[in-house]
C-alpha cells in the first residue's frame, strides 16, 4: 500500500534463526534488480541500540545491499540514531512512526464512526426561560 512490493511475489520473508540479520526483502522492480532489505524487532521494553543497527548495516554490506529499513515497535537509542545518520540509504522506523504509517496507509487498522456529543449550554435557559 505504500508503493513498495506491488504484489505478494515482490515480498520475501527471510527472518528466523540464521537469517543473517535480514527479516525480509522487498523487490522494487519486476526484473529483481533493486531491493529493500528489512530488519524488524517487536520489542516492548528493550530499546534498539547502536550495536543492533551496526549489525544490520553489516548484514546489508554482506549482501551488497544499497537500501535498508530497520523497524521496531519500541524506540532507538540516541547512539543508534546518530550511527544511522552517517549511513547512506538506511531508514529507522520506531513504534511511533510505525503507528503513523499504519494509520496513513490503512494497514492493520480498522475504521469506525464515533458519535461525539456536545453539551448544549443554552438548553436550560431555553427550557426555563
Amino acid at each position: 500500500r505504500m508503493g513498495y512490493g506491488k504484489s505478494p511475489e515482490d515480498l520475501q520473508r527471510v527472518g528466523g534463526v540464521g537469517d543473517g540479520g535480514i527479516d525480509g526483502i522487498i523487490s522494487l522492480d519486476r526484473l529483481g534488480l533493486e531491493f529493500v532489505y528489512v530488519q524488524a524487532k517487536r520489542w516492548d521494553e528493550r530499546t534498539v541500540g547502536s550495536p543492533d543497527v551496526q549489525a544490520f548495516v553489516g548484514a546489508l554490506q554482506g549482501r551488497q545491499a544499497k537500501k535498508g529499513v530497520f523497524i521496531t515497535t519500541s524506540t532507538f537509542t540516541r547512539e543508534a540514531l546518530n550511527y544511522a545518520e552517517k549511513v547512506p540509504s538506511i531508514v529507522l522506523i520506531d513504534g511511533g512512526k510505525l503507528a503513523e504509517l499504519m494509520v496513513q496507509y490503512e494497514v492493520g487498522v480498522t475504521c469506525r464512526t464515533v458519535k461525539v456529543l456536545k453539551l448544549d449550554k443554552d438548553y436550560f435557559d431555553e427550557e426555563l426561560g
